[in-house]
């Protein structure tokens, strides 16, 4: 299996460029689908480790059913797929481009919850314009283990959001053991309480918000992702649920620049414009840098060939 590594501000993306299993036909979304239910080996034997970590994002490009799509693809963690995601959309995009499949301009990629744009600026640098997002509901109180209440809000980036203010925690990293303990503890909290998004979707994503530790930034964050690891990027799909919120609140205009740093001190610049059903339409753009290129060999001798299996939860 033909692999390209990169990072987007810090967190890395695995993109499979040949040897992916065969899915069919049909949308992305339906290929996303029986990967799920008949190749979810993927997931652990291509990221977990003795190949990768934890933190890894995969993305199985796959052919786009869209004409005007240049790929489609099907992100996924160690645990399971992703409806979208904006940092390996940007590594995607650098990944494409090293491969000269894409020269400078905006180009349409296919993803499970639907189309997306990705401008190519330069080399490392990418603007990527997501689905809708939306805030699903406002104000939402759980009880938390060794925190007490805690509210925020549950929103819609491409994947499903719990989003706070918390000051209990320095958001940096130095903390982020304790800050990955108080963010599964959330996330337990939301599931005992039924707090879910639309049609009873499982929130996975859990964000903390911050002061930003620069001049520029305008607020930093820490985000559990669905396997347990924290994004080392400011989050894309987290940064548009964040600018629905803001939105919402009437707190940002419409363009407006919103610098968000990351709990590592990256950051990515982001804005919305509206979108007709009452959400928001966020661009992110942030820088990836292509790190590796390899085949993985899985040996079928080898007692670890399906990854060492960690859901993290």
């Amino acid at each position: 299996m033909r692999v390209i590594d990169s990072h987007t501000e810090g967190e890395p993306t695995r993109v499979i460029i040949d040897g992916g299993p065969d899915l069919g036909t049909g949308s992305v979304a339906d290929r996303a689908q029986r990967l799920r239910d008949d190749h979810s080996w993927i997931y652990a034997a291509t990221l977990a480790e003795p190949r990768g970590h934890d933190a890894m994002v995969g993305a199985l490009l796959v052919p786009p059913t869209d004409p005007s799509c240049v790929a489609g693809v099907i992100y996924y963690n160690t645990v399971g797929n992703l409806g979208m995601c904006g940092h390996a959309t940007i590594g995607l995009t650098a990944v494409l481009a090293h491969l000269g499949r894409l020269t400078p301009g905006t180009h349409k990629i296919e993803t499970p919850v639907g189309v997306v744009s990705s401008q190519l600026l330069d080399r490392n640098t990418v603007r990527v314009t997501n689905v809708e997002s939306y805030r699903h509901q406002k104000g939402i109180t759980v009880d938390v283990a060794g925190i007490g209440p805690v509210t925020g809000d549950v929103a819609w980036g491409g994947n499903w959001f719990f989003l706070t203010d918390f000051d209990q925690i320095d958001l940096c990293l130095d903390n982020v053991a304790a800050l990955t303990a108080a963010a599964k503890n959330i996330r337990i909290a939301l599931q005992q309480a039924g707090v879910t998004g639309a049609d009873g979707a499982e929130i996975d994503h859990i964000e903390l918000f911050g002061a930003p530790k620069t001049t520029a930034g305008h607020g930093r964050n820490f985000v559990l992702c669905p396997g347990g690891a924290y994004d080392r990027s400011p989050c894309g799909t987290g940064c548009s649920a964040k600018l629905a919120c803001l939105a919402a609140d009437g707190k940002l205009a419409a363009r407006k620049i919103w610098r968000q740093e990351s709990v590592i001190g990256s950051a990515y610049d982001c804005s919305f414009v509206g979108h007709p059903s009452g959400g928001v339409v966020a661009t992110i753009q942030g820088r990836a840098f292509i790190t590796s290129e390899a085949t993985l060999l899985f040996d079928e001798g080898d007692p670890f060939r399906g990854g060492i299996r960690n859901d993290g939860r």
